[in-house]
């Protein structure tokens, strides 16, 4: 199985947990597609678009439940980024743990990631 990682504020990911569903963040919707980030690229990831946010949580999912509405393509750096056009189904998050931030600001991730 392969896994990517979705990072969100905890209240927007509870509700898409009520719903079934997660449609996306503000981002999502705008750029026309849910973004991911692969095990190597999320620590970047939350660097670059989380610095400094509390109160987030960090949502496995597995890669092959998306079918072909997932596309990895390439971001303005070259590497390939998941993208998922369409909703995200619950039924293919794996798991989802809290995103705390550490004593030094930056996110701490769970072990083995």
């Amino acid at each position: 199985m392969t896994l990517i990682y979705k990072i969100s504020p905890r209240a927007a990911w509870r509700a898409a947990e009520d719903a079934g569903v997660y449609t996306g963040a503000p981002v999502d919707l705008a750029d026309g597609f849910i973004h991911f980030s692969a095990a190597d690229q999320v620590r970047a990831t939350a660097q670059k678009h989380f610095a400094g946010q509390s109160d987030l949580v960090l949502a496995a999912i597995d890669a092959e439940a998306l079918g072909d509405a997932l596309r990895w393509e390439p971001s303005r750096g070259g590497a390939l980024f998941p993208h998922l056009y369409g909703d995200l189904p619950m039924s293919a998050v794996v798991s989802c743990v809290a995103l705390p931030l550490g004593g030094d600001g930056s996110h701490v991730f769970p072990e083995g990631l």
